[in-house]
């Protein structure tokens, strides 16, 4: 007899909507131990660059604890907002590449993830274009010292 099994990967996610510049990592949970793993490296990759991270209402996202690297900011945005978080349309569009599939396991399901996001580690400009979104882009413009 076959039974089926649920097993779930996390994708945690850092988009930059001026550039197209990302940073993914796949995690087993939503928790405060993986929030802090994601930090960590995240705050590893921006290498001490001021950046700010959109934080929605996720339960994660709200618990004590984390220890934010320097110059990684989190900023919480409002409650039921999820138009404000452009991570939420990198979801929505990995959501609709991989919905209604069946994966053998984790390693398959893994795999099918890191093989959708190749598209935007290709052309970071698709990215630029999902998550874009005109508020995001003026107050970003806003906060980059200007080069002239």
């Amino acid at each position: 007899m076959y039974e089926d099994t649920y097993e779930w990967l996390w994708l945690y996610a850092a988009v930059e909507p001026l550039t197209g510049e990302s940073f993914f990592l796949l995690l087993p949970h939503v928790n405060a131990h993986c929030l802090q793993i994601f930090a960590s490296r995240f705050g590893h990759e921006i290498a001490g660059e001021r950046v700010g991270l959109a934080m929605d209402g996720s339960g994660s996202h709200n618990c004590g604890g984390v220890v934010w690297p320097e110059g990684v900011l989190p900023m919480r945005l409002p409650p039921c907002s999820p138009e404000f978080n452009p991570a939420k349309a990198v979801l929505g569009h990995l959501r609709k590449e991989l919905s209604n599939q069946v994966f053998a396991g984790l390693a398959e399901l893994e795999a099918a993830i890191t093989t959708a996001l190749q598209q935007f580690w290709d052309e970071p400009r698709r990215l630029q274009s999902l998550t874009g979104y005109p508020w995001w882009v003026q107050a970003a413009q806003h906060l980059v010292p200007s080069t002239s």
